[in-house]
């Protein structure tokens, strides 16, 4: 499971982006979006640069790596 923390993720809408841009790396993924605390999980056998990658492309870049919970 990957955790990303996306700073310009501050509504439902943009969560649906988010979504909308993993989906496209793995249309199976199972993705989960919190907005609040601009955190995404992503329960996926792909490659995690690729979801960076598409974040990225779709004006959501991820911070490097969530702090330790």
């Amino acid at each position: 499971m990957y955790h990303f923390n996306i700073p310009d993720m501050t509504c439902g809408g943009c969560a649906r982006s988010v979504t909308k841009a993993l989906q496209s790396v793995d249309a199976n993924a199972r993705i989960d979006t919190d907005p609040a605390k601009r955190e995404v999980r992503v329960e996926s056998s792909a490659d995690e640069a690729a979801f960076r990658a598409v974040l990225m492309q779709a004006g959501y870049p991820a911070d490097e790596k969530l702090p330790a919970a």
